[in-house]
């Protein structure tokens, strides 16, 4: 039956594709997928980084996601933590979850994102 999520997607602002980019290529290093050209012309932009696929799509009226969030396990939460901190994002830890150390940061737009290690 089900396989695997093959994507999540995130809203943003009309005309927020720079920013997006410069996030999520920028500072996080997901590589940019190019969307089909059936899709270009409803703007946004696609994102990957191994077998994560981040979609961020364009809405007029434009609310972000402050409570629903992916949740993107990492090798070393520590070393993303310094790239937040060095790009001055502002990082909220939370240890409610047994066996893991997470935080979350919003995206330029204010999606809530989780970012998580589990503890062996």
């Amino acid at each position: 039956m089900f396989k695997k999520i093959d994507h999540v997607q995130l809203s943003a602002p009309v005309g927020s594709e720079k920013e997006a980019i410069r996030f999520y290529n920028g500072i996080l290093g997901f590589d940019i997928v190019k969307k089909p050209r059936s899709l270009e012309k409803r703007g946004g932009a696609w994102f990957r980084y191994d077998d994560i696929h981040l979609h961020i799509g364009v809405e007029e009226g434009f609310s972000p996601a402050k409570k629903a969030h992916p949740a993107i396990e990492v090798e070393s939460l520590k070393e993303i933590e310094n790239v937040f901190k060095d790009h001055h994002i502002t990082i909220q830890h939370d240890d409610n979850l047994p066996s893991a150390k997470r935080f979350y940061v919003n995206d330029p737009f204010g999606n809530r994102l989780e970012f998580l290690e589990w503890e062996s």
